[in-house]
């Protein structure tokens, strides 16, 4: 179902690298925004294969904006989008853009780990905070630097005992060669050998799959089931994951137990990949029947403007950021400087969130929560992630 958000229409005419989408009346001059604003840049992904993942992540952000009044902490927000792309090293020129010349306060989205890693030194020279609103690769100073989603190896660490539990003998690990899915198999593998668990892959390694123009899988799905695995662990996020999934499901894997983490089978991603997503267990924090006051009420609140479209964790991601925010430039005051920002998201404390209380560690400026294996099963008419049990409180 097309989504008819009123940033998305704007988008949709978008020629240029960026926008600002005016949810003030008056533009500022100078370094941030005008008087009683806050000039935030939003840098995902609009275009390629992790567009779906961009556009998850800007709406979850404009949905908080839309429930508040267009407000964060009291003052009118001036969002500022730009289109991140593939990420890395590419998506420099329209972060630098936003830094320098757009002079926002805060930058948020960022989809790719590789965008994270080549951008944190940049923010923190600039003095720009960033809070990053999907995985977030491990970093050498947290300085400025927060995510409210989670370390990517989490993702691998977190299952990996549930899997060695359910499996009995040795896995299939294979994931996209890129930043992400080399540190979730890391975080996969260190955790899975110490708790006893074995690889069925030749070389007892992942087995890595171009990260880009991969669409055929099928020649790598072709040796699992000869290799004697018992089970598939796979990551794979945007329009790969579609085209993994039926691939799989039509690959003589088909009958092997497949676990991923929950980009594999999120939000419009599942939709797409249809009954073949029937059955994939993967791990998340999130899932849209987590039975908390906070959620009902996201819920309800998406379901007004996206009727039939189920949040997800992507969505969920963004909307802490500008909850964050809110709390955060609240907590600041009169004093939006670099400093006064990060000492007030610092002293949050708990965050009330759909996924349940969260708050950021001291250490790694990422959240502290509770992790859920979820299932891929009919929830009335449609498919959806559905929790089936509780992992582990980590983050710390």
């Amino acid at each position: 179902m097309p989504r008819r958000s009123r940033t998305r229409r704007l988008l949709a005419a978008m020629t240029a690298g960026a926008l600002i989408v005016p949810a003030v009346a008056a533009c500022s001059n100078g370094s941030g925004g005008g008087p009683g604003t806050v000039k935030i840049g939003l840098l995902v992904s609009l275009s390629g294969v992790y567009k779906v993942l961009g556009e998850e992540l800007r709406d979850g952000f404009q949905l908080y904006l839309d429930t508040h009044g267009g407000k964060l902490g009291g003052r009118q927000v001036e969002l500022v989008v730009a289109d991140e792309g593939a990420g890395g090293d590419a998506a420099v020129p329209l972060a630098e853009k936003l830094i320098k010349q757009d002079r926002v306060q805060v930058l948020t989205g960022i989809v790719s780990s590789a965008t994270y890693q080549v951008l944190t030194p940049k923010v923190q020279e600039a003095k720009v905070t960033m809070i990053g609103a999907n995985g977030r690769p491990a970093v050498d100073s947290v300085q400025g630097v927060w995510a409210t989603s989670f370390i990517t190896q989490q993702f691998g660490s977190s299952i990996a005992k549930y899997i060695k539990d359910q499996v009995d003998g040795p896995v299939w690990a294979m994931a996209a060669d890129y930043a992400a899915g080399q540190a979730l198999m890391k975080g996969f593998t260190d955790a899975f050998s110490q708790v006893g668990g074995q690889l069925a892959n030749p070389d007892h390694k992942p087995t890595m799959t171009p990260a880009k123009d991969m669409k055929n899988f099928l020649p790598y799905l072709a040796g699992i089931k000869a290799s004697g695995a018992k089970a598939v662990y796979c990551f794979y996020a945007g329009d790969q994951a579609v085209d993994f999934v039926k691939q799989y499901h039509q690959s003589d894997a088909a009958d092997l137990p497949l676990y991923s983490a929950a980009a594999l089978t999120e939000g419009t991603l599942l939709t797409a990949e249809g009954d073949a997503a029937t059955g994939i267990r993967t791990n998340a924090y999130y899932a849209s029947n987590l039975d908390n006051e906070a959620n009902r009420r996201f819920v309800a609140e998406w379901d007004k403007k996206h009727p039939g479209v189920t949040p997800d964790s992507y969505l969920v991601q963004s909307y802490d950021v500008a909850k964050v925010l809110d709390l955060g430039l609240a907590a600041a005051g009169n004093d939006l400087s670099y400093e006064a920002i990060n000492r007030a998201l610092g002293s949050l404390g708990k965050i009330d969130s759909p996924r349940g209380e969260w708050q950021f560690s001291e250490k790694t400026h990422t959240p502290v929560q509770k992790w859920y294996m979820r299932e891929v099963r009919k929830d009335g008419r449609a498919l959806s992630n559905v929790v089936i049990q509780d992992l582990a409180t980590i983050g710390d």
